[in-house]
Formats: structure tokens, sequence, C-alpha cells
């Protein structure tokens, strides 16, 4: 993706924590202390002088309302100075690709040379937010001028006041949850049961493998515990290596317990993790000795009605991203494309074969996928953006894509390309 002065964009490196299923290993960990965590071994990897990074900018869904710009707390540690600027943005599943593409953006049009992207979500631990009428309530007797006002305004409370509310999983604007909206296209698209555990059970195989072997574990840094006794955590604990599609085929569906298809097995689980990943101009990364490991050519983004396929809108971002590249889908090499559900990936694979596109399994998530590995919302995006660069690498190959489905019925895909 050249710039407006012919600014190439390089993706010089990735590494994020092990991906844990929410209240698991990393429960005891903030969100915040994750970023700074994968950040910090970053520039540790690289060797890189934090003072030459311009900018920060990282993806978080659900944030605490403690630390609302993760992003500025990242760019507050010690290896930084503290003058270096930084924002946090929310495109839902998206986020962590759109901080990668708003960083490609920065370096295009000469607005910076390097910039630290990435991604964070700690669903063990979510805002948890009092009822509007407690709330309400409680702005009342802060303003109360006397004990026996404060008293009577406290008085007003009933017990059904005091019951918490957790941040849904769910479109404000229809009221339907990713799940119902996963079950949907499920029917609407005709996916059965068996092609949906088919790519789940694919899924896992093939990140068991990557971490076998090595590829994915290379990735990943070590978590280590915070109290005496804790157990370093070197790898995502999703993925099962025991699992079969007889096993999987006795889960009772979650969305629609009579007539559904979705399962616990063939969707990705709530996650906690985060990511990193560093981007330079070609020129800057070569001043430093670096040797990128892909180029970002293209990105796009798309939206469909979320009261219809919430999450077919790549379907719509992957042409346009492929246009912007000035190629075409025969040409890509390898592919990464997030895995919410079983049944959203074989809806877009469908989308993307009813424009004529071959669709070419040996090519996509060789890896395996959200499904198997996890899905922290804001993280994915870094996640996916280090593992396609560096197998691209390792196979040489010169186009390769990013496609994430996300909340609201949007998504983004991004092209890389080595050569």
């Amino acid at each position: 993706m050249p710039g407006l002065n012919g600014r190439r964009v390089a993706v010089v490196a990735g590494v994020r924590t092990p991906f844990t299923k929410a209240g698991t290993s990393l429960k005891e960990a903030r969100a915040v202390d994750l970023a700074r965590y994968a950040a910090r071994e970053l520039l540790e990897r690289t060797n890189l002088d934090g003072a030459d990074v311009d900018d920060v900018i990282f993806g978080q869904v659900v944030a605490s309302p403690l630390v609302p710009n993760v992003a500025r707390e990242v760019s507050l540690l010690p290896q930084f100075p503290k003058e270096i600027p930084a924002y946090s943005l929310n495109r839902a599943c998206a986020s962590g690709g759109q901080a990668v593409a708003d960083a490609a953006d920065a370096i295009a049009t000469g607005n910076a040379d390097v910039v630290l992207a990435g991604g964070v979500e700690s669903l063990s631990d979510i805002p948890i937010l009092a009822s509007r009428r407690l709330a309400d309530i409680l702005v009342e007797a802060g303003k109360a001028r006397s004990l026996g006002a404060r008293l009577r305004t406290f008085a007003k409370l009933r017990p059904r006041d005091l019951v918490p509310v957790s941040p849904a999983i769910a479109e404000p604007s229809t009221g339907e949850t990713m799940g119902q909206s996963a079950e949907k296209m499920a029917k609407e698209n005709h996916i059965s049961r068996e092609e949906q555990d088919r790519w789940a059970l694919r899924s896992h195989k093939l990140a068991a493998q990557g971490t076998a072997d090595g590829r994915l574990t290379a990735e990943i840094v070590p978590w280590l515990p915070t109290r005496p006794g804790g157990q370093v955590v070197r790898q995502d604990n999703g993925i099962r290596t025991d699992t079969s599609l007889e096993q999987m085929a006795k889960l009772k569906p979650v969305f629609d317990r009579r007539y559904g298809s979705v399962t616990a097995a063939n969707s990705s689980p709530l996650t906690d993790g985060a990511s990193a990943v560093l981007l330079m101009s070609d020129d800057a990364a070569r001043a430093r000795g670096y040797t990128p490991l892909a180029y970002v050519r293209s990105h796009a983004v798309a939206a469909v009605d979320p009261g219809w396929q919430l999450l077919q809108a790549p379907v719509w971002a992957v042409p346009k991203a492929l246009a912007r590249a000035g190629i075409q889908w025969k040409e890509l090499g390898l592919i990464e494309l997030h895995e919410a559900f079983a049944s959203q990936v074989l809806s877009n694979l469908q989308g993307f074969a009813a424009k004529g596109w071959e669709i070419n399994e040996d090519i996509i998530n060789v890896m395996g996928g959200s499904i198997a590995i996890g899905h922290p919302f804001g993280a994915t995006g870094g996640r996916l953006v280090t593992t396609l660069a560096n197998e691209m690498k390792r196979r040489d190959v010169q186009f390769g894509l990013i496609s994430i489905c996300a909340q609201g019925g949007e998504a983004i895909a991004i092209v890389l390309e080595r050569r």
C-alpha cells in the first residue's frame, strides 16, 4: 500500500500473549496488564528503542471504566518517553485489524514512521454496571444536603435495583445475540450441523499441529505467574487434541435448543489475551536493520444491515480490499478468515463462492482459527496479522488476505504482500 509519497508499510514483527478461555489461566490479569505485557515483549524481541515509536494504537471492545484508553497506558510503559501519543478504538471484533489499518494509513501518508498497533480483551474482567435506577439514586443521594435527606433517598431503593448489569454480547439495534445471528445464518444459508462440526474439528486439528511444531508458540510470549507457585502459561488452552466429530455431535445447540445447530463446539470461546504488531515505513525498517515480514498492500471495511445476516459483511469487504490491492482472489496464496462461528465461516465462503471464486481450503486458516485458538475480541486482528505474515514468509507467498467479521454487521479485510 504505497502512500502519497510512495511509502510502503512494513509489518516488522508481532507477538501475543497466550489466548486462554475466560475465567482460566489469565483470569487474574487486567486487560491493561495483558496489553502492556505484549507491547513490552515486542520491544524486547525486536530490540527497538521505545523513543523511535511515533504512535501507539490499540483496539478494545469491552473497556474498563477505570482504563478507558488502554493504548495510552501502554505508551506510558517505562520503555517509552511519556510524550508518545496513543489512542484506543473499537470496531468490535475487527478492532485489532483496524488498529493495524490505522497504523498503516499513518505511515503511508507520512504522518508516522514507526507505529505499535495491537489489541486486548479480558473477558474475565468485564465491568459490572449498576442498574439505572440505582445510579440515579446514588447521584441524588450525593446531592442531598443533610443526612436525613440522604436516608430518605436511599429508602427508595428496592431489591431489584441492586441486581448488577453485565454487558451483553448482543446487537443494541436488534437485541439479537451473536450466537442467535450465527444460528440464523446457518438456517438461511442451509449449513448443516455436520458441516459446522467438520470445520470446527479442522480448526482444532490444525491449531494443534501449529502448536506442536512451534509455529504458533513462536508468536507467544509466555505469561509469568503473578502469584508464588503459579504456572507459566506458554500456549493457548482452548485447543482440543482429544475431540472428534462423534464427541461434538453429543453437544446440544445453545441458541435454538429445538431446531438449532450452533453449539459450544462449533463456536469461538470467550477469551482473554493481547496482541501487538510493529509497523514501519520500509525505509525506516531497513535503516534500523529490520527485514520486513510482509507489507500492507491494502485494506477495506464494509457493513451490512445487522438485522439481516450479521456476520456476512466480509463478502463485501474482501472484494473492496482486493480491488484496492489490484489483485484477484485466485492470486492469494494464504487466507486468514476469522472464525467467530463455523456457520459464519461457511456462510462467508459460500458468499465468496457465489462470486465465482474457487474455495481452496488448503490455503485457509492453515494453523486453525479462532474456534480453537480463541477470540479475545480486540486482540484477534493483531494475531491474524502476525500469523499470516509469519506463514507468508515461511512459504514465500506473495499475497495473503485477512478477513474479520464484527458486531454491528461490519467487517475489515487486509491484504498483505511480500514481494
